[in-house]
C-alpha cells in the first residue's frame, strides 16, 4: 500500500504527526509512506526513518500535483486539511481520510469562551485518520530524529555539563513572555543558561545576555540548525518554553519541560505530548482571564492592550518550578 501524508506546517504541528507516521510503518510494514509538506520543514521529515520519502511544497502547488501524481497513491491521509489539501486530494483521486480539525469549537472557545473543545490532544485527532487502515496509537509519544552530524557534544564545545535551555522565541508577540519576564525568571536560576531561537530571536537573546550580566548565559539563537537545537534540547537539565516547536521537539526527549501559555490555552489540544512520562511537563498560565484564549495561534500585540496573561506570570513561581528539576 502506498500511503501520502500531508502536513504542510508548521514545526510542532509537523512533529506532532510523529506518531501516526511511526505506527502506520510500524502496523503496516509492507507499506510504503511518503509525506508532503513545505520546503522549510522537509529537513524534519527527511531524517525520520518512518517516511520512505519526501515530497516539498516551494510555491507552486500545481508542479507539487504533477509530482504526486506520478505516484499513484492508494491512500492519502490529510493531517492538515484546508482548501489546499482539498484540491490535492481531488487531483490525485486516490481513497483519502482527514482528522477532525474541530474549527467551530476553537471559534466557539476563542470567540465566546464556551468550552465545546474535547478533552483530546491533537495527536489522538491525528490518529481518527487512520482508524480506517486499523493503525492505533502505541502511546510511545513523538519522535524526533536528530542526524549524527547535528548531535552537538555540549561539554567539548561549550564546557557545560548542566544547563538550562530555553526557547526564546515563538511565532507570534502574544505568545512571548515580555522581556523584563524573563530576565525575572533567569535571574534566579542556579544552572547556566543557553538561549535558543532563530535569527529573529538573535536580538532578544543579546538583550537577556546584557540584563543578565552576572549569569554564565550562552546566546545561540539564529547559530544553530533546528537538529542542533534540538540536540541542546536533548541534553539540557530543562526546557523553559513558550507554546512553540521547541516545545513539542523536546516532548520527544525526557528532558523535564516548563512551558509559559500566553493567549493561547492547552485547551486547542497542542500541549506537550508525553503520554508515558507526563509527570515533568508543568504548565504555567494565568487563570480567570475572560480574554483567554485571544486566538487559536497568536497575535503580534495584545487586542486589549493590557498584555496580563504574561504581565501577570508569576515569576518566581516559573523559576521554582525550573530549579525543582535543577538539582
Amino acid at each position: 500500500m502506498k500511503i501520502l501524508v500531508i502536513r504542510f506546517s508548521s514545526i510542532g504541528d509537523i512533529v506532532l504527526t510523529s506518531p501516526v507516521i511511526r505506527c502506520i510503518k510500524q502496523q503496516l510494514p509492507s507499506s510504503e509512506l511518503h509525506y508532503v509538506t513545505k520546503v522549510a520543514y522537509s529537513s524534519i521529515l527527511e531524517s525520520n526513518p518512518f517516511v520512505d520519502k519526501v515530497h516539498v511544497l516551494n510555491g507552486n502547488t500545481s508542479f507539487l500535483i504533477q509530482e504526486l501524481r506520478a505516484e499513484q497513491f492508494d491512500v492519502v491521509i490529510d493531517l492538515h486539511k484546508n482548501i489546499r489539501t482539498a484540491r490535492i486530494k481531488r487531483a490525485l483521486g486516490a481513497k483519502s481520510y482527514a482528522f477532525p480539525k474541530l474549527n467551530l469549537e476553537k471559534w466557539l472557545l476563542v470567540n465566546f469562551k464556551r468550552k465545546a473543545m474535547p478533552d483530546v490532544h491533537v495527536v489522538d485527532r491525528y490518529f481518527e485518520a487512520v482508524k480506517t487502515l486499523n493503525v492505533t496509537n502505541d502511546r510511545q509519544g513523538i519522535d524526533f530524529f536528530i542526524p549524527e552530524e547535528d548531535v552537538i557534544d555540549v561539554s567539548a564545545t561549550y564546557g557545560l555539563t548542566k544547563y538550562v535551555a530555553v526557547a526564546v522565541g515563538a511565532q507570534f508577540a502574544t505568545k512571548r513572555l515580555p522581556a523584563h519576564k524573563l530576565v525575572e525568571i533567569l535571574s534566579g536560576l542556579t544552572q547556566p543558561i543557553i538561549l535558543l531561537g532563530g535569527k529573529e530571536d538573535k536580538a532578544a537573546g543579546e538583550n537577556l545576555k546584557s540584563n543578565l550580566t552576572e549569569k554564565t548565559i550562552i546566546n545561540l539563537c539564529g547559530k544553530l540548525s533546528l537538529a542542533q537545537s534540538a540536540s541542546m534540547v536533548k541534553q539540557s537539565t530543562a526546557l523553559l518554553t513558550h507554546d512553540t516547536g521547541l516545545m513539542h521537539i523536546a516532548s520527544a526527549f525526557k528532558t523535564p519541560i516548563i512551558s509559559v501559555w500566553g493567549n493561547t490555552v492547552p485547551e486547542l489540544g497542542m500541549y506537550a505530548y508525553r503520554p508515558q512520562q507526563s509527570n515533568n511537563i508543568l504548565v504555567h498560565q494565568v487563570e480567570g482571564l475572560n480574554c483567554r484564549p485571544c486566538s487559536k495561534i497568536g497575535h503580534q500585540k495584545c487586542p486589549k492592550g493590557h498584555f496580563k496573561c504574561m504581565e501577570e506570570q508569576n515569576s518566581a513561581e516559573i523559576t521554582q518550578s525550573i530549579e525543582e528539576y535543577l538539582t
